[in-house]
């Protein structure tokens, strides 16, 4: 006969489920600092003892990490396995970022069709407004904050399809990614139309989950993408006509 757990160390077992659950529903993220001690022990209603096991549990699983002085923080092992070779690999293998686009297609569109299935009340509630952000940045021109609020946009819409495997790979795949997407915006920044259409693409599909209509959420995402590719080939294309230019420039000067 196996001698019971005491009742402590369960009490441990259970409460680091609980923290494991937020940590892959996308509640607690990657850099997040918990709240201190004396509050998460209250909020779960555990004794701190008991909080502080659990909590180990998790940094031994390398989820949680300890700061001597510095609280205890969410890592980014879930993500980083995945995004640090190929970040590497990217720079060595630019058509790479095709092969990308094709699984951020088929990721987005199924992301945004669960959404638009699945959304609660709450959801909603901050889809709409992480997508007022990105309107604001629209609005107010500005380049920079547009470009996190897009990456947030479609994270809150991964998040939104309470599915947690397609919400920590939209997560990876835009830290992998997101230099590349920075550069297209910019390149699309300069054509006001093409700049006017991702604007309407973006609340395509936001209008698509608020109503509840998978296939046009993922139709919508799907023409995102899409469009996305053809931005990436008009500005490689872009470039070499360019240094074309500069090339005959050269031989010109120099006869």
């Amino acid at each position: 006969m196996n001698p019971r757990r005491p009742a402590a160390t369960r009490l441990a077992d259970s409460v680091a489920s609980e923290l494991e659950k937020r940590i892959l529903e996308g509640s607690l993220k990657p850099g997040d600092r918990l709240p201190s001690e004396r509050t998460l022990a209250l909020e779960l209603g555990v004794s701190r003892p008991s909080l502080r096991e659990a909590m180990q549990q998790l940094v031994s699983k390398g989820l949680l990490s300890t700061r001597h002085g510095g609280g205890t923080y969410v890592t980014d092992r879930l993500e980083a396995h995945f995004v640090d070779p190929w970040q590497d690999m990217l720079k060595g293998n630019p058509m790479l970022h095709r092969d990308l686009l094709e699984v951020r297609q088929m990721l987005e569109s199924q992301a945004a069709a669960l959404a638009a299935d699945r959304a609660t009340d709450i959801d909603i509630s901050r889809l709409d407004a992480v997508y007022a952000a990105l309107e604001a940045s629209y609005d107010r021109d500005d380049l920079a904050n547009c470009i996190d609020a897009d990456v947030a946009f479609h994270q809150a819409v991964a998040e939104a399809s309470h599915n947690v495997l397609i919400g920590h790979l939209t997560a990876s795949l835009m830290r992998v990614i997101h230099g590349h997407v920075a550069n297209n915006l910019v390149h699309l920044h300069t054509r006001p139309q093409r700049w006017q259409q991702l604007r309407a693409q973006h609340r395509a599909i936001w209008q698509a989950i608020r109503e509840h209509k998978p296939q046009d959420a993922a139709s919508a995402a799907s023409e995102h993408i899409d469009f996305v590719r053809q931005g990436i080939e008009d500005k490689a294309l872009d470039e070499e006509r360019r240094s074309s230019a500069l090339r005959r420039l050269g031989e010109t000067a120099a006869t």
